[in-house]
């Protein structure tokens, strides 16, 4: 599903292009990339082993997911030393070898663990809510352990994320098309590449899925969740103005389906504004922002994390905008030293959205001082005419 590229030529393949390597499904643009990649480029001696690890697809995942645990584990090095895991125990996994990582909101001695510790976990809980016919919501519940610490409760970011998106990914791949884990597991693989600035990766990935939900006829819910990944990665790129009309297709299908308070919408109206902060649109961010700000407080909290990045985003509009008052940058300024406070205490310091807020406020202080600066300059100027 996720390998589209030839294994020879790497000639682009979509998603059903092409041929299939009869033994192990390794993807080919055609009979003579095939025969090559045989005689020239080591499949002869790759083919059998690839087919061991259950095929093409399977061996890609397991072999990602190696390489993603060695480079979290390598970027996590200093803050885990002489710490070890909190579920095996161990510092160094008895069985891979991996060193250990942490990427969430806990500080201290909490939350360092192995990645495949934290995978083995999420695998057993969803599991055990399968085999024993759990409704969706206890699945859905077990599920979050793929994406967010039990320890802090916050979301894994950074390498660590993609690195159990890799291991998600390779868990479930072998499900059906039709069964929602695999889905799922797609989604978990998007978000962690787009995480760790891989966003062609993770656009091949939400498209399939997109197309996918498409075909088995999943619910307007479900097709909308996809076109908002598949909107965030287009924005990631740069590519605004396919996300822009993705995400309004998604805000006005979300309002309409799921009401002004439901979390789904909320998250729609936040990524509309960061693609019309990102063209420059700032009037009609603000105006988004103001009016949903409240509902975010008042439904998810005061210090859940997109009601925190929503307060950024609006934060970033006021003191990016050319006509910015300073009554603007002094709300901004504001804004954002209140917000980066919750951040830091919530999350940590290391966090990518207190690192952001932290960021922003120094961008919005320094724009604060120019503009007094120029008021004073030009009210001593016209004091002395």
């Amino acid at each position: 599903m996720l390998l589209i590229q030839c294994a020879c030529c790497a000639a682009e393949l979509g998603l059903s292009s092409g041929k299939k390597c009869g033994r192990c499904s390794t993807r080919y643009c055609g009979p003579e990339c095939q025969v090559q990649h045989w005689k020239e480029g080591g499949h002869d001696t790759l083919c059998k082993k690839i087919k061991k690890s259950g095929g093409a697809e399977q061996y890609n995942a397991n072999k990602k997911y190696t390489e993603a645990v060695t480079v979290a584990a390598e970027k996590c090095a200093d803050d885990t030393k002489g710490q070890t895991c909190y579920i095996c125990t161990q510092a160094l996994h008895w069985k891979t070898k991996e060193g250990l990582v942490r990427g969430c909101a806990c500080r201290g001695t909490s939350g360092v663990a192995h990645v495949s510790c934290l995978a083995e976990q999420a695998k057993i809980l969803v599991a055990e809510a399968v085999e024993n016919n759990l409704d969706w919501k206890v699945k859905n519940e077990r599920w979050v352990r793929w994406c967010e610490c039990s320890m802090c409760k916050q979301g894994y970011h950074g390498l660590v994320k993609c690195a159990l998106g890799w291991a998600c990914w390779k868990t479930y791949l072998g499900r059906p098309e039709t069964d929602k884990i695999y889905v799922m597991a797609m989604n978990t693989l998007g978000s962690g590449l787009d995480e760790t600035g891989r966003h062609a990766e993770a656009l091949v990935v939400k498209k399939a899925e997109l197309s996918m939900q498409l075909r088995r006829g999943a619910p307007a819910s479900s097709i909308l969740a996809a076109q908002t990944n598949l909107a965030n990665t287009y924005q990631y790129l740069g590519r605004l103005e396919h996300s822009l009309q993705l995400e309004r297709d998604v805000y006005d299908g979300s309002l309409r389906l799921l009401g002004e308070e439901h979390r789904d919408t909320i998250i729609s109206v936040n990524n509309l504004a960061a693609t019309l902060f990102k063209l420059k649109r700032f009037e009609e961010a603000k105006s988004l922002l103001r009016k949903i700000m409240p509902v975010a407080r008042r439904v998810l909290g005061e210090n859940y994390e997109l009601t925190i990045a929503m307060r950024m985003s609006y934060a970033q509009s006021l003191y990016n905008d050319e006509g910015a008052t300073l009554d603007d940058l002094h709300e901004a300024v504001t804004l954002l030293e209140e917000n980066e406070r919750i951040a830091r205490r919530v999350f940590g310091g290391a966090h990518p959205l207190a690192m952001q807020m932290e960021h922003d406020l120094k961008k919005a202080r320094a724009k604060l001082r120019a503009h007094e600066i120029a008021e004073a300059m030009l009210a001593t100027t016209l004091g002395d005419a």
